[in-house]
């Protein structure tokens, strides 16, 4: 029978990760076995980088704090080896980075997720994966607000470089632009001097 004082830091463990679980948007469960030093030192390195929490848990610990987080359909995927990765803000981190190294693993792999305090399967999780970064969606957005303002700063300065707005409606309706500059310079080089 464990002592006390093991009970009460099981018991802070236990808390600590339900509150976790509840306070972050997605989490993403993976049998972490078969994975070398080196590469859980790249892998730890990428996930702390994107702002993901990724920790190496114990089943029957997890399985409490789930309850607690209310997360129960979870409790199925706790066998053997678990990791657990989690993120606060980016709801694609944590499955984009798992399933790229799990690509390339044949013995790690993703066991399963919940996304914003519901469990996911793991279609949901593929889904998430394929998701791009943040970055590339913010300039994604950035380029179709682009999109109409330079279309419209051409149009501007195709009416300047044709001569501008009177010369534009003159084509337009078929008649030769005014050439009010040019008549005075002629009418000065015609008019004999008066000396």
């Amino acid at each position: 029978m464990p002592s006390a004082k093991v009970l009460e830091q099981k018991k802070a463990i236990v808390a600590d990760l339900a509150d976790r679980l509840k306070n972050s948007v997605t989490g993403v469960l993976v049998n972490y076995k078969g994975i070398n030093v080196a590469d859980d030192t790249a892998l730890r390195k990428e996930l702390r980088e994107a702002g993901v929490k990724y920790s190496v848990v114990k089943n029957t610990l997890l399985s409490r704090a789930c309850e607690e987080a209310e997360l129960t359909g979870l409790q199925t995927t706790l066998e053997g080896t678990t990791a657990i990765a989690t993120s606060d803000e980016d709801y694609a981190a944590a499955a984009r980075i798992l399933a790229n190294y799990a690509k390339k693993s044949k013995t790690f792999e993703i066991k399963g997720g919940y996304l914003d305090g519901e469990v996911v399967d793991l279609a949901t999780i593929d889904s998430l994966a394929k998701l791009p970064t943040r970055e590339v969606l913010l300039a994604n957005v950035l380029g179709a607000f682009q999109a109409p303002i330079a279309s419209f700063a051409r149009a501007i300065q195709a009416i300047v470089d044709d001569g501008g707005i009177e010369a534009c409606l003159a084509k337009k309706a078929g008649e030769e632009a005014p050439a009010a500059e040019e008549a005075p310079a002629e009418e000065a080089a015609e008019a004999p001097a008066a000396e």
